[in-house]
């Protein structure tokens, strides 16, 4: 199995549970809270590592209790964090979540995670990535690092994955490096302006960014499961029942199995699928690092659960 690369970021999640979310200047209660471990690129990592994929960590910390939380997490998990950095001006970064009827708003402060710079990660992929290895980003850390990143790594003979996370505008030259580009249906109507809710404008959306160079493009669905683009087809993976408790790790979760699959050299159809089970899995726990569901847990849940595909012209 190839390894996994992750560059991203690495945040200190504060949670807390309402019965809905507090309108303007408003104050309310709320209840279960908790900090756990997070951020985009440290739960994609967790994730990866559950599902028995080398994974290395790319990113940065402040010199405080959460980073040295954060960093011993990952370690747990089985995430090598030889290159996590430590910044000696910056905190590390937080992420505020209010979670209400199985919705969340989320309040980044990036901190640490701005910090990590283009020659330190072409520095580190020089050194530990080998051709065909799977280089696994986000958009919560420096921009210009990230997508300088992704081409440096598709140049090297990476396969190049992006969780366009939090959805902006991106240039011409990152589409046609990216090998899969995975994203939910706001961000792919923030990307392309299109909205993707029927099969048309499924095909539509998808079909942009195959002509912009993308490899494969993803759109999850939510509970409605997740859809690709196969020889100009719209592929569908529905969604698996579970009884959700808490949707924070769940895109996550999503990924990290995606890549892991992907490092396996498993077929697109099969990692879409085990994707949506891992996805669904992290959902009936609470927390992000936490939830991420075990390769073997997540091939039982399959089992038990079946493979229901359909294809839609």
């Amino acid at each position: 199995m190839s390894k996994v690369i992750v560059f991203g970021s690495l945040n200190a999640d504060l949670s807390i549970e309402c019965d809905r979310i507090p309108r303007a200047s408003e104050t309310i209660h709320g209840r279960k809270f908790f900090i756990t471990p997070g951020g985009k690129g440290g739960n994609q990592a967790v994730a990866a590592a559950r599902m028995g994929a080398e994974t290395l960590m790319l990113g940065c910390v402040g010199p405080d209790a959460f980073g040295r939380d954060l960093v011993s997490s990952l370690v747990r998990f089985g995430v090598s964090c030889e290159n996590v950095s430590v910044s000696r001006h910056y905190p590390t970064g937080t992420a505020i979540i209010m979670r209400s009827d199985n919705d969340k708003r989320i309040i980044i402060n990036q901190g640490a995670n701005l910090r990590m710079n283009f020659d330190t990660v072409r520095t580190t992929l020089r050194g530990l990535a080998s051709k065909g290895d799977v280089f696994l980003t986000q958009l919560e850390c420096d921009f210009d690092t990230t997508i300088q990143s992704v081409i440096f790594a598709h140049n090297m003979g990476l396969v190049t994955v992006m969780n366009a996370s939090p959805a902006v505008g991106l240039p011409d030259e990152l589409y046609a490096a990216l090998d899969i580009l995975c994203i939910n249906e706001a961000e792919c109507e923030e990307l392309c302006g299109i909205n993707p809710t029927d099969s048309a404008n499924m095909h539509r959306a998808l079909a942009y960014f195959a002509e912009r160079g993308v490899g494969h493009t993803i759109i999850t669905l939510g509970s409605k499961g997740s859809a690709a683009l196969v020889d100009d087809k719209v592929y569908t993976v529905p969604s698996f029942y579970v009884q959700v408790e808490d949707t924070t790790g769940a895109g996550d979760a999503y990924l990290g199995a995606l890549v892991t699959e992907f490092a396996a050299n498993r077929p697109f159809e099969e990692a879409m699928i085990v994707a949506s089970a891992a996805g669904a899995l992290a959902t009936t726990k609470p927390g992000a690092q936490k939830a991420m569901p075990s390769y073997r847990g997540v091939i039982e849940f399959l089992a038990e659960n079946g493979q229901d595909i359909s294809w839609d012209d």
